[in-house]
């Protein structure tokens, strides 16, 4: 018989693959589980196209990998440097038990960006006092993950110089790099992409490539005669193999036949068989991409060129925005319609909306098009100025029942919210670069994209001197630098945003979230909770969105305080105000306060609601409380008899907010965990736990860590409860996760021995 395994991803990336699992007398039953790209951390994306040929060149560059740290694919734009990085990366996925993570550069513009890029998709937040890079090195310590760096040559210097740290700082972490050229790190094995093989004319991996891509336009397309076969050869020969060349050649045939593609191609490639092979190469491709070009209509081209703007795709609203002043909606139509039939532009549907996007080496011949027409300026203002108002739309659509849309709305177009935001501020037009940055930290937080906070600490300065209108709220975006460690100065700014919110000179801002805010950066920068309550029970006297803030805020912090009555007295009420505003991450905040209230009264019913958190994370994108549920949950799993549940939800949240540099919640889920060593009776782990959670001093709203200290230092006495104190307060970061995670595999080991 056969035993269902569903679906899973493979490592040729092209889809999902249902899995059987063969059974019958006398064959093993238990096996290891599957090593699929869903079982690894990573973000690799499935592939439109089958991967095509290159079987040598895999089987080389999975030996280097495993054996270099650094090994870096050169070649020309559109050799398939990326595509063949990606199925590497694949291959050795069962090998990276911390995942495989691909990095797209190519749109970035500034160099200083890189490492704030790098950070966002590892989910790594900077820390105080720190760089952006040295963070990564730091967070990366100790973790046995590949990263992808893809596109560097437009920003080789700061990606070697990431590289380098990364590389003299860890010592499981390896690197594949792409890039028209090397890194020149010491540590570097370059390795060439050659063109794909055409010596074996018909039976090529060019022609393979040919024929796979033609027929995805042309399903009946075939080499049924030696005359088209001898067309088809000639093509990938005169393209010189070079995938992308010969990709844009074969979406012609939806409209032409080999014969008519190969009688252009002596017009338009006339420098394929220049002297300097390296230069021919370049020029190649820049000439396959000018000969699709030049075949355009002259509003193709102008809608072509402008859409170079985009940092990573855009939608239809997007390019009605920035194109609309020349066509009206239905002519654009047709004309995206068109570029996407001629392969210029790419086109996926993502939930109910069609999403554009652009092949990167075509994006810089239209941008060098753009810049040679004398509208770039023009362009970039307005792409600038839609991501500034889609930015306002958006953080205001997040606040109630279109939260679920804002979100995605915002992983779609982080890349172009950064490309407005750097072409607005290195422009001095602070009203739009602070409007990107101001609603782009409100809309990633429950994202744990954290990056915008530095642009609103960033442009402070000059937004201030320009007295703009939204600086009240910049300010307020600013304070959440509290999240990433700058406790003190988080404070400060959210003081400032408080002040200004009231000067009629600025534009009306949500005072309930400034407030919130503010008593949040004073809560972790001085432990203050009497001002956190106090301003919780003034906005839950008010009505609106003030009352439901005010409610959670009070349902997750009476509990830490002794107050657990009180809290269970409103947590009903708080559930259902939250439920009937409809929005996701208030529904979370009063589902994780509902459980903090019953925690110690009714242990089952809290486990019960955190649980339903859980469900409900997993169904909209919330990763922040996902983490936060994971920790809450986790010992309440454990009293309800799932010890080992509830060490691996603890295992889950400490990683979490780990990868992403979140110390203020990663010491508080360390401390949680010392709570549940302490009812473990694993007392020098809970001390030694609680140690490296003190190092943060934001950790009084854990539930009974008072009561925790006071029994561990009975227990221990005060000479060893001070000694395992002092050696967890003096554990770096990375190492007092290490050691946390440890103690949680020690503990599974212990639940799952027979003995």
């Amino acid at each position: 018989g056969l035993v269902d395994l569903g679906e899973h991803r493979l490592r040729d990336l092209s889809g999902v693959e249902h899995i059987f699992q063969a059974h019958a007398v006398g064959l093993r039953t238990r096996f290891p589980g599957l090593r699929t790209l869903d079982a690894v951390p990573g973000n690799l994306p499935l592939q439109a196209t089958s991967f095509v040929g290159r079987d040598v060149e895999v089987k080389e560059l999975t030996e280097l990998v495993r054996a270099h740290r650094l090994v870096t694919l050169t070649g020309v734009g559109g050799v398939g440097k990326t595509r063949l990085a990606v199925q590497i990366a694949a291959e050795l996925i069962s090998e990276f038990p911390d995942g495989v993570w691909l990095v797209e550069l190519a749109p970035v513009g500034d160099p200083a960006a890189v490492p704030d890029v790098v950070a966002t998709v590892l989910g790594i937040t900077p820390q105080a006092g720190m760089s952006v890079t040295d963070a990564i090195a730091q967070a990366l310590s100790g973790r046995r993950l590949l990263v992808v760096l893809d596109n560097c040559e437009h920003v080789i210097d700061a990606a070697a110089d990431l590289v380098e740290t990364i590389l003299s700082r860890t010592t499981t972490v390896k690197v594949v790099a792409t890039s028209r050229e090397g890194l020149r790190v010491s540590a570097e094995h370059l390795w060439p992409v050659p063109s794909l093989d055409v010596r074996a004319g018909a039976g090529s991996e060019a022609v393979e490539l040919f024929v796979e891509r033609a027929r995805a336009v042309d399903p009946g397309f075939a080499l049924t005669d030696a005359a088209e076969t001898e067309a088809v050869t000639q093509i990938c020969e005169r393209l010189d193999g070079i995938a992308l060349a010969i990709e844009l050649a074969a979406a012609r045939m939806v409209s032409m036949s080999p014969h008519d593609v190969r009688d252009r191609l002596g017009d338009r490639f006339r420098l394929l068989s220049g002297s300097r092979r390296g230069q021919e190469r370049h020029q190649t491709l820049r000439h396959a991409v000018s000969w699709s070009y030049d075949l355009l209509n002259d509003n193709e081209r102008a809608l072509l060129i402008r859409c170079a703007v985009f940092a990573d795709g855009f939608d239809l609203g997007a390019a009605i925005y920035i194109c609309g002043d020349r066509l009206d909606e239905y002519e654009l139509l047709d004309l995206l319609d068109s570029l996407v039939r001629k392969s210029l532009l790419t086109a996926q549907r993502i939930g109910h909306r069609a999403r554009y996007g652009m092949l990167e080496t075509i994006r810089q011949y239209a941008e060098d098009q753009l810049a040679a027409s004398g509208t770039s300026d023009q362009v970039r203002d307005r792409h600038a100025r839609f991501f500034a108002d889609q930015a306002v739309a958006q953080a205001e659509r997040s606040e109630g029942p279109g939260y679920d849309d804002a979100v995605a709305w915002v992983e779609a177009n982080f890349g172009n919210l950064r490309a407005g935001f750097r072409w607005a501020a290195d422009h001095a037009d602070m009203p739009i670069a602070t409007a990107v940055a101001a609603h782009s930290v409100m809309l990633g937080l429950q994202l744990r994209i954290y990056e915008p906070i530095g642009w609103a600490e960033e442009i402070l300065p000059a937004a201030t001197t320009a007295d703009v209108a939204q600086l009240p709220r910049l300010y307020t975006a600013a304070g959440m630098c509290g999240y990433v460690g700058r406790l003190e100065a988080g404070a400060v700014y959210s003081d400032k945003a408080l002040a200004l919110a009231a000067d009629p000179r600025y534009e009306p801002f949500d005072m309930a979230s400034t407030r919130t805010w503010a008593a949040l950066a004073h809560r972790w920068a001085t432990g203050d909770l009497d001002l956190y309550l106090a301003t919780m029970r003034d906005l839950a006297a008010q009505p609106g969105l003030s009352h439901l803030i005010g409610l959670t805020g009070l349902l997750a912090l009476l509990p830490a305080v002794g107050a657990g009555d009180e809290a269970r007295a409103i947590a009903e009420e708080t559930l259902t105000a939250a439920r009937a505003h409809a929005n996701p991450h208030w529904i979370v905040v009063a589902l994780v306060g509902y459980g903090r209230a019953y925690a110690e009264s009714d242990p089952a019913r809290a486990l019960g609601v955190l649980r339903e958190g859980l469900r409900f994370t997993e169904q909209h994108r919330i990763p922040f409380w996902e983490a936060r549920l994971a920790q809450e949950s986790a010992e309440l799993e454990a009293v309800q008899g799932n010890r080992d549940r509830g060490l691996a939800l603890f295992d889950t949240a400490i990683d979490a907010f780990h990868r992403a540099g979140n110390h203020v919640n990663l010491a508080g889920t360390l401390a949680s965990l010392a709570v549940f060593f302490d009812h473990s009776e694993q007392y020098e782990a809970a001390a030694t736990l609680y140690g490296t959670a003190t190092r943060y001093g934001t950790t009084n709203w854990v539930l009974n860590i008072t009561t925790t200290v006071e029994h561990l230092r009975t227990v221990l006495g005060p000479s060893v409860f001070d000694g395992c104190v002092s050696t967890g307060a003096a554990m770096e970061p990375g190492y007092a996760v290490q050691y946390a995670r440890q103690q949680i595999r020690l503990a599974r080991q212990q639940t799952s021995d027979p003995r």
